[in-house]
């Protein structure tokens, strides 16, 4: 049976690890191991290693340890580099035996703003804020090694991730408001438990090097961000958020609210369909707040 290692272990990778638990053996990597956890690892035998990215020498594990890698943890909070990435491609290299193949979690934020345009892989990327340049600076690291090494290391690039758990709600129901139509900016989704399966599907499938979008399918013809905001309030029985304009929007949302709305795009997914046969369990956000309805009404 492969060996699995697992680096970061939020929510995406705990939906990810049940529909693995029965293919490898599975290691993951965790910073801490409080009761609950360690019985939901018991469950799918699951092995925990205590090791932290930001503490290189807690890593030592990991060297030679695995045959394939999902690698879902964020960099820092600050800086544009990724140091956690430099630890652990360093951490592996000590073994004697690399990972075949590896999968990395990033975000569509590296293209910034694209004016609405239709945005492919080979786009080249120009972030607009430090949290993409970091994004950016585990991509190449990893990509580089790829190359080195030989190692099939295949990147996600990820727009916003929704769930039944994952929705504004708070802010739907303070009021917040959207931009106006003028001024408003296309954005793309992704069901949680779909990205889970582009995940898997990437660690069979993808190529060396490639850069897949691990997004649905509601980028064609559109949807603008306001419209988002209005299928969820019509899901949960809200008042739908009032539009302003950018300028009014910027006396009243926080920066990192507004960072969101100063970038528009629309993410093409036909590579993940065809290199990675995914089939989307929810191919648009109306069908996954749909979703949400249901497991609500579930007795």
């Amino acid at each position: 049976m492969l060996r699995l290692l697992v680096i970061g272990c939020g929510d995406v990778a705990r939906r990810t690890l049940p529909l693995l638990a029965q293919r490898y053996r599975i290691y993951a990597l965790v910073r801490s191991l409080d009761s609950s956890l360690a019985a939901e690892f018991a469950a799918m035998q699951i092995t925990p290693i205590l090791g932290d990215l930001d503490q290189p020498a807690s890593l030592r594990r990991l060297a030679g340890l695995a045959d394939l890698l999902l690698h879902f943890a964020p960099p820092p909070e600050f800086g544009n580099q990724d140091p956690r990435t430099k630890h652990l491609i360093a951490a592996l290299q000590r073994g004697k035996i690399l990972p075949r193949r590896m999968v990395y979690i990033s975000t569509s934020g590296v293209y910034g703003d694209c004016r609405g345009a239709w945005v492919r892989e080979t786009r080249k990327v120009a972030p607009a804020s430090s949290r993409s340049q970091r994004r950016i600076d585990a991509e190449q690291q990893l990509r580089r090694w790829g190359k080195r090494s030989g190692i099939c290391i295949s990147i996600l690039r990820v727009p916003g991730i929704y769930a039944a758990e994952r929705l504004p709600l708070a802010r739907i129901r303070r009021g917040d408001p959207v931009l106006c139509e003028e001024d408003d900016v296309f954005t793309n989704h992704i069901h949680v438990d779909d990205l889970a399966r582009c995940t898997i599907a990437a660690l069979r499938h993808g190529q060396p090097n490639r850069i897949y979008h691990a997004s649905d399918d509601s980028s064609s013809p559109g949807l603008r961000m306001a419209e988002w905001y209005d299928a969820i309030a019509d899901t949960f029985a809200l008042p739908r958020p009032p539009r302003v304009s950018r300028t009014q929007a910027q006396a009243v949302l926080t920066p990192m609210v507004l960072s969101f709305m100063g970038e528009s795009r629309r993410l093409d997914n036909s590579r993940l369909k065809t290199e990675l046969r995914v089939r989307l369990s929810y191919p648009d956000v109306h069908a996954g707040l749909a979703n949400t309805v249901a497991l609500k009404e579930k007795p």
